[in-house]
């Protein structure tokens, strides 16, 4: 049973679409997804620089239409068996999944990354740090003394810490004992209580979205569970904002579940690295290139 995987904010990269674009079927689909989220996204893909692509508006469709378009060439109309999606990925894994339809991802996905970006701006200074190694406990209790938020847990021994800049500040230069802290180049404290605003304007263009039950095993980030109720998997998208990403217990969902490979659509990389670590011995493909595309498929077929 194969699992595909679609990553989330961070992940993207300069010039990523450009290979894609020789694929005719593939930039059919970038073009109509850029009209459904209103954003030039085969600019953005192919020309636009790493500041511009990590506006959290610009990123966060960038992504979600990198993942179905990228998804759609190597499933087809089939669904995956297994998907799921880190933080904004959760929407791309939707999509795939039948839940909700490509063009309806891609308007809730423009939603989602303009509120948040509206919610970072409008708050108090606020960040994100990862937090890599260290005991479990005791880096949960520093950030905990500095009323940070776990906000992804992703396996492996990394946790990204979410809140006040200042806290972030303090975290970085007092971390835990054997721990690394990187603060992130991000716009704000994502997946903590700071994104409510982003919560009401997503909840707003859900309630008008049609969506199905997914086809397959569609796993919810929040808590690893797999969702089997459509509307349930909107609602756990939308309040998945303003709350944690446990991508360690998707791992271990996944493992439970029996799955025998993964592939990480474009831009893939980040998943399948956690999953050398959390999840051993399990084949994984990244799609990062076309080129990529033919693993991916013996994958599937073994």
């Amino acid at each position: 049973m194969i699992a595909v995987l679609c990553p989330g904010q961070g992940a993207q990269t300069p010039g990523m679409l450009a290979p894609w674009l020789d694929i005719p079927a593939v930039a059919e689909r970038l073009a109509a997804l850029s009209d459904a989220a209103g954003v030039d996204l085969v600019r953005h893909g192919t020309t636009s620089d790493a500041d511009t692509i990590r506006d959290t508006a610009i990123a966060q469709p960038l992504l979600v239409a990198t993942a179905i378009a990228t998804g759609r060439e190597l499933l087809g109309d089939a669904a995956p068996a297994i998907s799921a999606g880190h933080s904004v990925g959760e929407l791309a894994a939707a999509a795939l999944a039948g839940v909700v339809s490509d063009a309806d991802a891609m308007r809730l996905v423009a939603v989602r990354g303009t509120g948040m970006a509206r919610a970072a701006a409008q708050s108090e200074p606020t960040s994100m740090a990862a937090v890599l190694g260290g005991d479990a406990d005791e880096v949960a209790a520093a950030l905990a003394a500095l009323d940070l938020t776990p906000a992804n847990v992703n396996g492996g021994g990394q946790v990204v810490a979410a809140g006040a800049k200042d806290a972030i500040t303090a975290l970085v230069a007092e971390p835990p004992a054997r721990a690394r802290v990187i603060e992130l180049q991000v716009a704000g404290a994502f997946h903590t209580a700071y994104m409510l605003p982003a919560v009401v304007d997503l909840d707003a263009a859900a309630a008008a979205t049609v969506v199905s039950d997914p086809a397959g095993v569609l796993l919810s980030n929040a808590d690893g569970a797999p969702v089997t109720d459509g509307a349930d998997a909107v609602a756990r998208i939308v309040r998945q904002i303003a709350n944690p990403v446990r991508w360690d217990l998707c791992m271990e969902t996944m493992l439970s579940l029996g799955v025998t490979g993964i592939v990480e659509v474009a831009p893939g990389g980040v998943l399948t690295g956690l999953a050398k670590r959390a999840m051993k011995g399990v084949p994984a493909v990244a799609l990062k290139t076309p080129d990529d595309l033919a693993a991916a498929l013996d994958l599937l077929e073994a």
